[in-house]
């Protein structure tokens, strides 16, 4: 069964990432910034494993990369080892680029996509003794069509999108498979910038789970690299 870490996954499209590892039999290790969230999600997680051993929860920004170090080392203590890795952490700042704060930019670029470095460069020795793993990486459709006041989130995700087509050239050989996917608007508090209804047209956090445990099962032959997954019938303008 899969021993996985999954950033980001104290809510949102982490959080069903996770539910969906445990259901299928596996361990998962998931992050937040927020310790209370963290716990939360930590015992929702143990409660629907019904093993309180194969999930724990870690308070990391995924910008420290010492912090990044350990919690790939404790992850492989726990479990015995790591085969799957999920970079969902991510940030967004929405603004023009004129009227964006230089901590905005930094925090942007510093989540979502260096953060998404320092977890695959960390979690790679453990990977490559898996004998067949997978990292994934959650990118958003908005890293191939800019909006505007979206300047730093989509540049990150299409940062983030380059990255992960340039290390699946570089571990295929390894037996480590590399995936990015590409969910358009999902109803999360992330997708609303702040509040808000979500809307019945958007994708669902388990939308986008059901993609990723689709690609872990999918046979060693073949590599799905890039995965776009949108609403089917989205609001019209």
């Amino acid at each position: 069964m899969h021993k996985a870490l999954v950033t980001g996954g104290s809510r949102g499209i982490g959080l069903s990432i996770a539910h969906s590892i445990v259901a299928d039999g596996g361990s998962v290790m998931i992050t937040g910034r927020d310790r209370v969230r963290i716990d939360q999600a930590v015992a929702e997680l143990s409660t629907a494993a019904g093993d309180a051993a194969r999930v724990a929860g870690a308070a990391v920004d995924v910008r420290d990369r010492a912090a990044v170090a350990e919690l790939v080392a404790d992850t492989a203590r726990r479990f015995g080892g790591l085969d799957t890795l999920i970079n969902n952490a991510g940030v967004g700042a929405f603004s023009d680029v004129a009227s964006m704060t230089d901590e905005d930019w930094d925090r942007t670029i510093g989540t979502n996509l260096t953060g998404v470095f320092n977890c695959t460069r960390a979690a790679l020795p453990e990977l490559r003794k898996a004998g067949g793993a997978w990292i994934i990486n959650i990118a958003s459709l908005a890293g191939r069509n800019p909006f505007e006041g979206g300047a730093a989130y989509c540049a990150s995700k299409a940062g983030l999108i380059a990255f992960s087509d340039s290390l699946m050239l570089e571990v295929r050989y390894e037996d480590i498979r590399v995936s990015v996917v590409l969910p358009g608007s999902v109803a999360t508090e992330f997708s609303s910038r702040g509040g808000g209804a979500a809307a019945d047209w958007k994708l669902s956090p388990d939308d986008v789970a059901e993609v990723v445990m689709d690609l872990i099962k999918h046979p060693g032959r073949s590599l799905p690299s890039r995965v776009e997954i949108r609403p089917s019938k989205p609001k019209k303008a």
